[in-house]
């Protein structure tokens, strides 16, 4: 995933300074894509650089704060972007290969960290749930179309985690069952 262009689409929701994008982003976006705020700084340095974007001075800040918003050129790019192909990501887990090397030669002591992503996976899965029931609550009362699309764009990408965690968790759970075995 192309970091400017996850920048842009949340330049696109909501112009705003770079912090105000930092914490929006963590919120949103971040839950799939993590970027330090050291690292939205420098890009977008770099798009305003490349004329995607453009940067103001916050009317009235006594501070050097500034706000992104997203030109003709960053749309065009980000269109560009999003009509590329792209192939699903393959998974590299250094925990599989642990797995494995358990199988091959017996037991490792991996039943701490199983317990370990077990508690990740329940504190993940309820915050989604928490946000699902805070800002979709509605998409799901609502005959089938009557939300936006928007809305029911986002809360599509939301019961995705929401399904990762379901199955991570359903899956450790199994694992841990297996390890803990006599």
């Amino acid at each position: 995933m192309s970091l400017p262009h996850a920048l842009m689409v949340s330049l696109l929701e909501k112009s705003c300074s770079g912090y105000d994008l930092a914490q929006r982003f963590g919120k949103s976006i971040g839950y799939f894509w993590q970027a330090s705020h050291q690292q939205i700084y420098r890009e977008l340095a770099k798009m305003e650089e490349n004329g995607w974007v453009k940067s103001e001075a916050e009317d009235g800040s006594k501070t050097r704060k500034r706000t992104y918003h997203v030109l003709d050129e960053g749309v065009t790019e980000l269109k560009r972007w999003v009509a590329e192909s792209i192939d699903p990501p393959q998974q590299r887990e250094a925990f599989f290969v642990r797995l494995r090397a358990d199988a091959v030669m017996g037991p490792l002591g991996l039943e701490g960290e199983l317990l370990r992503r077990i508690h990740i996976h329940e504190q993940k899965l309820k915050t989604y749930r928490v946000i699902e029931q805070r800002d979709f609550l509605s998409v799901k009362n609502q005959p089938q179309g009557q939300a936006s699309r928007a809305l029911r764009i986002q809360h599509m990408l939301l019961k995705a985690g929401i399904l990762y965690e379901e199955s991570s968790l359903a899956w450790s759970k199994e694992t841990y069952k297996i390890l803990t075995e006599e």
